[in-house]
């Protein structure tokens, strides 16, 4: 059988039981049409690029599925009428992906971290090691040089 990965994004004003409700529901029309949901992966509530629908954030829901086109079709046009998701896309893929998704192992990274990315890396900003370039001239100094005295 074909295999894809379905996402959707529902709305944020949605508490997390009700977004789970929704997968559970996504689970359930799948199932009962002989497919199979192998994986259901919770990405939180996420910032969108654009506001959609007058939501600036969205809940992001993955489904591993592993089922027929026909399935996949009713699963997309349940999706469509409902009021909660804003956005869905299904994306069939050759074979899918084993353990967290990118998404998942890019939050758990970015904990390790400790929120301010690399710069931990680069060191202070202050008058450190200038490079090539000499040390910095007083203003009046480069006044002078630049009136021709």
């Amino acid at each position: 059988m074909p295999v894809y990965e379905h996402v959707f994004l529902a709305r944020q004003d949605l508490a997390q039981a009700q977004v789970d409700a929704l997968a559970e529901n996504a689970t359930q029309i799948i199932e009962s049409q002989s497919g199979k949901v192998t994986k259901v992966e919770n990405w939180g509530l996420r910032s969108l690029a654009y506001k959609i629908a007058k939501n600036r954030k969205a809940h992001y829901v993955m489904l591993n599925i592993d089922a027929p086109a026909g399935v996949v079709a009713e699963l997309e046009r349940q999706t469509q009428i409902n009021e909660d998701i804003i956005r869905y896309m299904t994306v069939r893929v050759e074979e899918l992906e084993e353990g967290q998704s990118v998404m998942m192992r890019k939050n758990e990274r970015s904990d390790r971290r400790g929120g301010r990315g690399d710069r931990d890396d680069r060191g202070p900003r202050g008058d450190g090691d200038r490079g090539d370039r000499g040390p910095r001239r007083d203003r009046e100094e480069a006044t002078s040089n630049a009136d021709g005295e």
